[in-house]
């Protein structure tokens, strides 16, 4: 019998850890040492502010021995603002596999989401014209424009299933600056490669129809 199916229905509202929230000093919390999400300064700095800002809104998830499960960057943000005690809920009768599994999906399934842009460009617009800092909720001042002007090139070609293709190796940077020449490499909207990525962000065409270079190779 699985771990989950001993305790019964996972989604029955008694086995949710949020249903209880505590306290606890932030020195007993012991970070997972396998914890494969990496937070940069800035990112922390960006945690930090919006705790600043909105207060504590997610309680850190903890096993039974006071390991975090999850809550890893607020964690170190909580450092950097010198609180002292934070929330927690406490993960209970969980096995080491679901705990080790939820550190991971906790991190890698909100990156499944994207973003209806169109939608956002509204709500950016709408707060930087109440005068609210876009950088508090991680968008840089210019991230309106910088998606207007994104929406107005092509989108990037794409390598397809079933298609036969080469690659061109560029030895240094000089190579690749006269091959964009060369070869017309024009800014594109390139595209999220990964699902979830947030925007589609601005790059060179990297990929150019057969057709194409051989026309300028048998001029």
């Amino acid at each position: 019998m699985s771990d989950a199916a001993s305790r019964g229905d996972a989604a029955s509202p008694r086995d949710w850890p949020a249903d209880q929230i505590e306290r606890r000093s932030i020195e007993k919390l012991i970070p997972y040492a396998r914890n494969a999400r990496k937070h940069s300064p800035t990112q922390i700095a960006e945690i930090a502010g919006s705790i600043r800002e909105w207060g504590w809104t997610v309680p850190i998830l903890i096993d039974e021995d006071d390991q975090i499960i999850a809550g890893h960057g607020r964690v170190l943000a909580a450092h950097q603002l010198s609180v002292a005690e934070v929330p927690v809920v406490v993960a209970r009768g969980w096995s080491d596999a679901q705990k080790r599994a939820y550190t991971i999906a906790d991190n890698e399934i909100p990156l499944h989401a994207t973003w209806n842009k169109e939608l956002l460009r509204v709500e950016l617009a709408d707060l930087q014209a109440q005068a609210f800092d876009l950088e508090k909720i991680g968008f840089a001042p210019s991230a309106i424009e910088d998606e207007a002007e994104a929406e107005e090139l092509p989108r990037a070609l794409q390598l397809e299933p079933a298609r036969e293709y080469c690659l061109i190796v560029c030895a240094n940077e000089d190579e690749w600056e006269r091959l964009k020449v060369a070869l017309d490499l024009t800014p594109v909207r390139r595209g999220g490669y990964k699902k979830g990525s947030p925007f589609d962000d601005t790059g060179t065409q990297r990929v150019v129809r057969a057709a194409d270079f051989l026309a300028k190779i048998e001029q």
